[in-house]
């Protein structure tokens, strides 16, 4: 028979009250982001949370740490990892719309959508756009590309990719591998070559129908 948390004197962690925190704004919005709705979803008092946070907006604020880490940090390492190419440059961005353990979309989501209702979270975003845009332009510039057209680049494949995440748009693997070359042609003027397709497939554990 399992032991009921509350009854062992089991308090959870801070990672563990934050993954419930991050569920509960995936599912329902930052409103459900509560101290007593989170404590029944865990099985935990809630004098437990009190042990690892000060009160809800620290716990926010930790939300958006993990976001801040996650989806800017991941995405600014992208645009730093090598290629031998600015199209490979790009796939390796495209890493961040394909792999959620890399960018997670539907947490992206639901902050823009907090932002909506948070003066502060709006400032959060746009902080983060401001600096995944520099990333992006960066990128470009390295692989010698002129400033001002840098610039129109790295905002077009950011700013479609928002459009996607913004619009909910599915595609299935399948689709969206087929339009990636595509993508990445009119993003960097340049063709992808095969054996970076390749090794862009075998990232994702895809390979080309024949």
């Amino acid at each position: 028979m399992e032991e009921n948390p509350t009854e062992t004197g089991w308090r959870g962690s801070p990672d563990v009250w934050l993954e419930a925190a991050y569920q509960a704004l995936l599912e329902n919005g930052v409103d459900s982001v509560k101290i007593l709705p989170l404590a029944k979803r865990l099985g935990l008092s809630r004098t437990s949370f009190y042990w690892f946070f000060r009160d809800r907006e620290e716990l926010l604020a930790g939300l958006i740490g993990r976001w801040r880490e996650k989806n800017t940090g991941n995405l600014i390492r992208q645009t730093e990892a090598y290629a031998e190419s600015l199209a490979e440059a790009a796939l390796n961005v495209f890493d961040c719309w394909l792999d959620k353990d890399v960018f997670d979309s539907q947490f992206e989501f639901a902050v823009r959508s907090w932002a909506l209702q948070s003066p502060e979270i709006l400032a959060e975003v746009q902080s983060a756009d401001q600096a995944r845009l520099e990333a992006l332009q960066r990128m470009f510039l390295r692989f010698g590309q002129d400033g001002a057209i840098a610039d129109v680049r790295s905002r077009t494949v950011y700013l479609v990719q928002i459009g996607y995440i913004t619009m909910q748009t599915e595609e299935d693997l399948a689709t969206r591998m087929r339009r990636i070359p595509g993508y990445v042609e009119i993003f960097t003027g340049l063709a992808p070559e095969q054996r970076e397709l390749d090794r862009f497939h075998a990232r994702h554990g895809y390979r080309e129908q024949s």
